[in-house]
Parts: structure tokens; sequence; C-alpha cells
């Protein structure tokens, strides 16, 4: 396979200014949240009477998170609003890889069974891929084994749409199957509707890759740490809805550690 775009080894921990941290909140507070359909309210706002009532979320799932590079630079932000809602994280996002169709895919079959095995998640959560490629028939086909792969190990499948990217020199051939996964996923979900669920980002990032809203990184692909909050946010509201429990308000995790994760430096975050 061509790896000439796909991204290049992490280099070491960039710290976040204050300064940026700051602005990190303003935007996840603000920017993301209305983007989402309003400001802190309704389940946001209960989380921070439940953190100081000392209560926690008993329904809280554990959840696996699964993606390309675009997924591994939300996996920070994600493992971060996930934890501070008493929920359990653990990524399996793979640079160059993560997809469920064609050869890329191997890698994938190989180490989902393991990590069902180790981790027990209650939600395994899937961002479709810029390699999930093929035929919408192919597509589906990786699709319903992904669903019948989770629901055997008796957790359920969340699929969520890809944030919209710049289709580059090395994605253009792809540009109809990376049209048609979507399609494809939902088809999958909507016949497996007691145990896969679809979710389509679109609401959160619009469906302009070049647009302010969507909050790409430099290579317009990949996305920096007040894009990954803004979707951790979305994110943990809405698998919060599905399952029961309360989303910690963003300043109780936007800011942390997670913001200097070296999965940023090669994208010129700072």
């Amino acid at each position: 396979m061509n790896t000439e775009n796909i991204p290049s080894s992490p280099s070491p921990r960039r710290p976040v200014r204050r300064t940026a941290a700051v602005a990190l909140v303003a935007a996840v507070g603000i920017a993301a949240l209305a983007a989402c359909g309003g400001g802190e309210s309704g389940a946001a706002a209960d989380s921070g009477k439940a953190s100081a009532d000392g209560d926690k979320n008993t329904n809280a799932p554990r959840v696996l998170w699964m993606g390309d590079s675009i997924a591994g630079a939300e996996a920070p932000a994600l493992g971060a609003a996930l934890k501070a809602s008493d929920a359990s994280f653990k990524s399996m996002a793979a640079d160059g890889g993560g997809g469920v169709t064609g050869e890329i895919a191997e890698p994938t079959w190989e180490q989902l069974p393991k990590e069902l095995a180790s981790f027990k998640p209650d939600v395994v959560a899937y961002q479709i891929t810029t390699y999930d490629w093929g035929k919408p028939a192919e597509q589906r086909t990786g699709y319903e084994k992904l669903a019948k792969t989770v629901g055997d190990a008796g957790a359920e499948l969340v699929i969520v749409t890809a944030p919209p990217f710049k289709i580059d020199d090395f994605y253009e051939p792809h540009k109809a199957e990376i049209k048609s996964a979507p399609k494809s996923a939902e088809d999958v979900a909507a016949k497996h509707r007691d145990t896969v669920r679809f979710l389509d980002s679109a609401a959160l990032w619009g469906d302009d890759g070049t647009a302010p809203r969507a909050r790409r990184s430099k290579d317009g692909i990949h996305t920096c740490q007040q894009g990954a909050a803004g979707f951790a946010q979305w994110l943990t509201k809405e698998l919060g809805k599905q399952y029961s429990f309360t989303p910690a308000p963003a300043d109780r995790w936007a800011t942390g550690s997670w913001t200097g994760d070296k999965v940023y430096g090669p994208l010129g975050c700072k």
C-alpha cells in the first residue's frame, strides 16, 4: 500500500501554554457545545451537581475506541472526558490503519479479539476510517463482521462517521469509497438496531473540512487539541444519552495533561 501521506511517528511531548489552555476551555465550553445545539445544560450541568455531591456514574461504560490516525488524535481528549465521567477508556486507534475492510484491515482483525478479551468493553466505538475502501457491499461485509465480533464479546457497537477532511492526492483515487462508507455503515446499524448504533458527527463538524467549524489541523486531515476536545465533549454527551450516564463538565478535564500528548507535535499544534 502507498504510505507516503500516512503520518510519521509522533515527536516528543509538547506542553500547552497557559494561554492556550484557557482558550481550550473556552473553545469547548462555547464553540464546541454551540455546534451541538446549546450551552452546557441538561446532562452536563447535572454532572457539576453530581460531582459536588460526590456521586459517581455507576452506569458509565467501559469504552474501547477504534479508528485511524484521525481517531488517534481525538483519543487523548476522549479518554480524559470519559474518565472524568467515571467511564473506563482504551484506544486501539492506529496510524495508517485501523480499518475493517481490505488488506489494511488485517492488523485490526488480529488485534481486536485480544483487546475485547483483555479490556472487556461494554461499548466499542468505531470511527469510520479514511481507509474503509471497497465497494458498498465490501464495506457492509466489514461492518457486519465488526458488529458480530463485538456482539459475540458481549459488547455493543457504536459507529461514528469521520470528520470532513482534505482529499489530497493520496485519497483522491478513493474519494467515492470514502463517500459511500457512512451509508454502508448506517445500513448495517439499521439491521442491528438492538446492538449497533450509528452517530453522524456532521452534527458537530459540518460537512466542509475547510470551514472553521471543522477544526482541522494544518494538514487539513487531523485535529489539534481544541478540535479533539470539542469532539470528546460531543461524543461523551451522545454516549451519555445512549448509556444513561452523566458527562463531566469540560472544566474538569479540558486542560489536563492530555493536551501535551505527543500525537499533537507532528501536526503543528501549539
